[in-house]
């Protein structure tokens, strides 16, 4: 499998080649490192700083006119200033970080922004260490460990990363051969305090929280807090400890707070169960402090039709947006649902509405949103025994998602449940339709 090949570096560039990078890293398990090509520069209009989110979600305003067409041009020319991947702990800095957390990426690396000129400098770094693991046999395997998966997750927790790294670190360590479940995600959660204040709930960007420190600062803080495993290995050669006893915070900085003072006593995201989700799904905390929703039932079963619905105002306060059949073998593929929760944050109604899909969310996603509902419709879970008007529960403090109907009722309208026809009947996405596993399982098809 690693044909003519004594070892490599993988450079990623944005959300999904930098998991696969480290994929392909533990399956390998040739001496490798990864190397994020780094996050874009913020962008700037009218005093504002703005990534790509703000694009999504001024079309929502604009929709509900609440801006006018020259405005949300003017968002749209700005928001993307030079190169490198979308500027808020969106998914390619959660992981980016992440992979510094587990070991598999030199410490402080991947926070270098695109366009800054030390990116040369650490290229050059990272070949040397390319070399170095390979002179010494340090092979992926030794670093990917459950406990580096813990480092990994915490960073995760503690930056309000994310929902999609639960499912690339579910991933991650199958090909490495660790065993994790996604209630691991929740129990580090429960144990670890927010402390990047980070868009896209928070008030900066990535290229500040390197400015600020970066990850290291992160790593110190749990280090302190004690909730680093301090002795795991990395591929500097030196342990995940000593790399956050390095760290050097700027002074005054104001994007990674204290222990003492966090934005939020627990982590980013929580992992729920339910009539509705049996086997989990996946709910973002960070950024709000509500707890419980109840609303009645809007269902859509696909993106599309739901994001028509928020375009023409047909979807109000108090509604509970259900996507379905877009999951790992219902999309196929698992999309992100962002054309859709951008248009929701950008109406105003980002507060008042929850969403819930078996389908997955941009990292760019905030609000009362829910997703990884497993099993999904196209494996008979109970999403696709929701109707229009039912009433959905969503409570956070007892880690809940629910439908008000009794299991025979669910079990009744399951029976009934007309399935939509395929959008591939053959080819590559047909074939991983069939394979392709629960996303509580982190959706591969090994």
């Amino acid at each position: 499998r690693g044909h003519l090949l004594d070892g490599f570096v993988g450079i990623s560039g944005c959300d999904k080649t930098i998991p696969g990078m480290v994929m392909a890293m533990a399956r390998l398990n040739l001496p490798s490192l990864m190397l994020y090509g780094g996050s874009i520069r913020y962008g700037e209009y009218r005093g504002r700083r703005l990534t790509v989110q703000d694009v999504f979600e001024a079309i929502g305003a604009f929709n509900a006119g609440q801006i006018d067409a020259a405005e949300l041009k003017g968002i749209e020319c700005a928001a993307c200033p030079g190169d490198g991947a979308c500027g808020g702990q969106f998914t390619a800095n959660t992981m980016a970080t992440a992979f510094e957390m587990l070991g598999v990426s030199p410490m402080g690396f991947n926070g270098v922004p695109a366009p800054d000129p030390r990116k040369e400098e650490i290229a050059f770094e990272t070949g040397r260490l390319a070399m170095d693991l390979l002179r010494k046999g340090v092979l992926p395997r030794r670093i990917i460990t459950r406990k580096a998966l813990g480092n990994a997750i915490a960073g995760v927790m503690a930056t309000g990363g994310s929902t999609n790294a639960v499912l690339h670190l579910l991933a991650v360590a199958k090909e490495a051969g660790v065993r994790l479940t996604i209630d691991e995600f929740d129990r580090i959660s429960r144990r670890t305090p927010l402390l990047a204040d980070l868009k896209p709930w928070g008030a900066y960007t990535a290229p500040e929280m390197y400015e600020a420190g970066g990850m290291p600062v992160v790593a110190r803080r749990l280090l302190d807090a004690g909730l680093l495993h301090a002795d795991e290995p990395t591929v500097t050669g030196r342990t995940i400890g000593d790399e956050a006893r390095a760290a050097r915070e700027a002074p005054g900085q104001k994007v990674i707070r204290p222990l003492a003072d966090p934005l939020a006593r627990h982590g980013g995201l929580a992992i729920l169960r339910g009539n509705l989700a049996p086997d989990g799904c996946v709910a973002k905390l960070a950024g709000h402090t509500e707890r419980v929703f109840r609303g009645t039932a809007r269902v859509f079963d696909r993106e599309e039709d739901a994001f028509r619905a928020v375009k023409a105002g047909r979807i109000k306060a108090g509604d509970f947006i259900v996507i379905r059949w877009e999951g790992p073998k219902g999309g196929p593929g698992m999309r992100e649902m962002l054309h859709v929760t951008g248009a929701l944050q950008g109406a105003g109604l980002g507060g008042s509405v929850a969403l819930m899909t078996d389908g997955r969310f941009s990292g760019a996603t905030h609000g009362f949103m829910v997703g990884h509902v497993a099993p999904e419709a196209a494996a008979g879970g109970p999403i696709a025994a929701v109707r229009n008007g039912d009433t959905i529960v969503l409570d956070v403090n007892r880690r809940r998602l629910d439908v008000t109907l009794s299991p025979a009722e669910i079990r009744k309208r399951l029976k009934t449940v007309k399935r939509p026809k395929p959008r591939y009947a053959w080819g590559v996405m047909a074939k991983y339709a069939r394979l392709v596993s629960s996303a509580s399982d982190g959706a591969v098809t090994g």
